[in-house]
């Protein structure tokens, strides 16, 4: 699973613009503490890692939407004034590069 994080980390850097630092602190923000992470992962593998990785970076709109990675599916949604999570504080132990 952890070639599927790395994916869901360089759509981060390579679509979003984040730095590797800020993308691999997201993820782990996401999801290194879930106690139930295995079952999570099983279901992730379903969807690409743009799915995954564009929702621990944006937040839901004002119609509850969020960003799937895909250009037909998020077409309509006007990415400079979607709302963006905030990243971990620095001092957090999710950043570990």
């Amino acid at each position: 699973m952890l070639a599927y994080f790395r994916e869901m980390a360089d759509v981060l850097v390579e679509h979003i613009g984040l730095s590797r630092a800020e993308a691999v602190a997201r993820i782990n923000a996401s999801y290194g503490t879930r106690q139930w992470v295995d079952l999570d992962l099983q279901l992730m593998g379903h969807e690409l890692p743009e799915y995954w990785a564009y929702a621990v970076y944006y937040a839901p709109d004002s119609r509850g939407r969020l960003p799937v990675g895909s250009p037909t599916a998020d077409a309509d949604i006007d990415f400079g004034t979607h709302p963006v999570r905030p990243a971990p504080p620095k001092d957090s132990p999710f950043w570990t590069l």
